[in-house]
């Protein structure tokens, strides 16, 4: 008769079976988690960083630098997946002007820029992919970063340094960010909350590309595009009337800006 002690297994036998069991759902799970870059941009290593504690950097010129090389690796991904994402368009709407049938892929990806654009439906003609172009297109490095450094006060002011918000953006939804101090009684927004900086320009040049109050600067870059113009910053930021109260005062501003960092700034 077999001993019925002896099936008792010991804290070593138990640790290591428990390990082993681990080590196999991290192997089955492990490749779900690894995600291909999109669009095959490599995401920089600087967006996971934390952020830095601009207000302690007294050095004006150092405190510059800091901020703009902080966000700079963002602003440049974020700007070459909207790149990729016009190229596809523009092969997509070749396709469709050739009356060549696009693929179950190639329709889900466009549905999904779409989407992502503010459009309730898919193009279907040269008319409506022009439309959709419109809004799938940069947004300068230049001016990203000056609108950063004048809405966040140089990265420090409270939203920015608590919520990644370096852009002063709104959001309608309770609790979604923090409610200002200076608020009226009967506004309801609130200052945008965003889980890190990926996410905060992502959100930012979305909010440029498809909000209407923006579309004059759509329109400005569209023309530069038609004619093979660069998409320069100081055109582009005559079409930011409608980002402060200030008006024109606040876009001389943001130009004054650039002239005076651009070498802190790069390329």
């Amino acid at each position: 008769m077999q001993n019925p002690y002896s099936m008792r297994k010991t804290p070593l036998q138990i640790g290591l079976r428990i390990l082993f069991l681990v080590c196999v759902l991290v192997a089955l799970i492990y490749p779900f988690l690894q995600r291909e870059p999109e669009y095959g941009v490599p995401v920089p290593e600087e967006m996971s960083h934390p952020i830095p504690d601009f207000a302690d950097i007294e050095n004006i010129p150092a405190k510059k630098q800091a901020f703009f090389d902080y966000l700079r690796p963002a602003v440049k991904y974020h700007n070459q997946i909207i790149l990729k994402e016009r190229a596809l368009l523009q092969a997509l709407q070749q396709k469709v002007a050739s009356n060549e049938s696009l693929s179950k892929v190639q329709k889900r990806k466009l549905a999904k820029i779409a989407r992502k654009y503010g459009l309730d439906e898919a193009p279907r003609d040269s008319r409506d992919f022009s439309r959709l172009l419109r809004r799938v297109d940069i947004v300068p490095l230049e001016l990203v970063l000056a609108q950063a450094a004048n809405e966040s006060a140089w990265g420090t002011s409270r939203f920015a340094r608590k919520g990644y918000n370096f852009f002063g953006m709104w959001c309608f939804r309770r609790g979604c960010g923090f409610v200002p101090s200076a608020r009226d009684d009967d506004a309801a927004h609130e200052v945008a909350k965003f889980r890190d900086l990926s996410h905060a320009v992502s959100a930012y040049l979305r909010n440029i590309n498809t909000h209407y109050a923006y579309s004059e600067l759509r329109g400005i870059r569209a023309t530069l595009r038609n004619n093979q113009q660069q998409i320069a910053a100081e055109p582009l930021a005559q079409g930011l009337m409608s980002y402060s109260e200030r008006g024109q005062d606040y876009i001389d501003e943001l130009l004054e800006m650039i002239r005076f960092n651009r070498k802190y700034i790069g390329a």
